[in-house]
């Protein structure tokens, strides 16, 4: 049986945004929403939701327990000052943690992530046998000789 490591990450959250488009209802203000205070416009792609959910219980899944202030660090990214031109060197600046809170809301309601007694959030049962039937299913779709032992 394949576990969410033995598929590229890539792949793997590909397919669950798949899933996840039709499960789970992007917010009305998320269309206007930067991802973080290092970034200038809100997201571009049409499934943007349903691919950071994805990408959200993956990395819940890998680093469990986790947080949002966690989560929002591994979204960060370098902040520039208020003009782009400026000499001085990038500074850090982290994810949104609404939106990461919110996705992570929507996990819970769907049973998939749980929070533990003041440690962070966890994956359920029902969330870890998601990844891995996921997984085996990318793997079965992947052209990769060198993955074959898991299959």
């Amino acid at each position: 049986m394949a576990t969410m490591y033995d598929v590229p990450a890539e792949d793997l959250i590909e397919a669950l945004a798949e899933d996840f488009a039709d499960r789970l209802e992007e917010p009305d203000w998320a269309q206007f929403a930067k991802t973080g205070a290092g970034r200038e416009l809100p997201p571009e792609q049409p499934d943007f939701w349903a691919t950071r959910a994805a990408s959200l219980l993956r990395k819940v899944a890998d680093r469990e327990p986790i947080g949002v202030e966690r989560l929002s660090t591994e979204y960060g990214n370098a902040k520039r000052g208020s003009n782009r031109y400026q000499v001085a060197p990038a500074k850090r600046a982290d994810g949104s943690r609404s939106l990461i809170r919110t996705i992570l809301q929507q996990l819970e309601e769907e049973g998939l992530v749980e929070i533990g007694e003041g440690e962070g959030r966890r994956v359920t049962a029902e969330g870890r046998s998601l990844l891995d039937d996921t997984a085996g299913e990318v793997l079965e779709e992947l052209d990769r000789p060198e993955l074959e032992r898991y299959a």
